[in-house]
């Protein structure tokens, strides 16, 4: 159901994961490092609907986390027009921004981290898109300051704070969830809209309050259970 906008108070609620759940969470990631998946500082292929992806040091693993494997499973024929333009913010990988590419007319993949934007190109390459893609580094809109999209995906940062080095920016940020929400209305053109993941793992209604705040209209389209979170996607559209 798509939520008033006008009052920040209705928007929806992400509850936080309950403390079991959070420890089952720190007790699968220490899991991880033991049986070796947790390699966020070395070279990793992983293989997202069909496709394969390298993932170099720094960069966020769209598979091990989920979020990316499943903000992309959303991505087909029936989200986005031949036509489209759609922007991929915080990019990571490029899962997100490869996929869309197999049906927009273009894509641009923004991340701050450099090292994110090479590998979003190398996977542009690796899956035959390289010419639709145009991956870019900055901070949230500023590398398209002067543009508009059909669509935007964004896999934010769940965590409030500042980050300790370029790998930690996927998980936490001191002020992404007002900052993208205040710019997000001036880069959509007429009629576009937003995909945005959130997780019961972290600080998600933070998020929503923000949007309301900005005048969004927020609906629910996805939600996936795991055993430590559940994943929500939500479209957020100007009104």
């Amino acid at each position: 159901m798509t939520v008033p906008a006008a009052s920040a108070q209705n928007v929806p609620h992400i509850a936080r994961a309950p403390w079991v759940t959070r420890l089952i969470g720190k007790t699968m990631a220490l899991g991880y490092r033991l049986v070796g998946k947790h390699r966020y500082d070395d070279y990793r292929m992983e293989r997202i609907k069909g496709m394969p992806f390298l993932v170099t040091p720094s960069v966020f693993n769209p598979r091990v986390p989920r979020t990316g494997a499943f903000l992309a499973s959303l991505i087909d024929s029936n989200l986005i027009g031949r036509d489209y333009e759609v922007l991929d913010m915080g990019s990571g990988s490029g899962v997100c921004a490869v996929v869309a590419a197999k049906y927009a007319r273009r894509v641009v993949a923004v991340d701050i981290n450099p090292a994110a934007v090479r590998c979003t190109r190398i996977n542009a390459y690796l899956n035959g898109v390289e010419d639709g893609i145009d991956a870019r580094h900055g901070d949230l809109f500023a590398p398209v300051e002067r543009e508009r999209f059909d669509l935007i995906l964004f896999n934010p940062p769940f965590l409030v704070g500042p980050p300790r080095d370029d790998r930690d920016r996927a998980w936490r940020s001191s002020d992404i969830a007002e900052r993208f929400a205040a710019g997000l209305g001036e880069r959509l053109k007429p009629g576009g809209f937003a995909l945005i993941l959130l997780s019961t793992f972290g600080d998600g209604s933070l998020f929503l309050r923000e949007c309301g705040r900005s005048g969004l209209a927020i609906s629910e389209i996805a939600r996936r259970r795991f055993v430590n979170e559940t994943l929500i996607v939500f479209k957020l559209i100007p009104r």
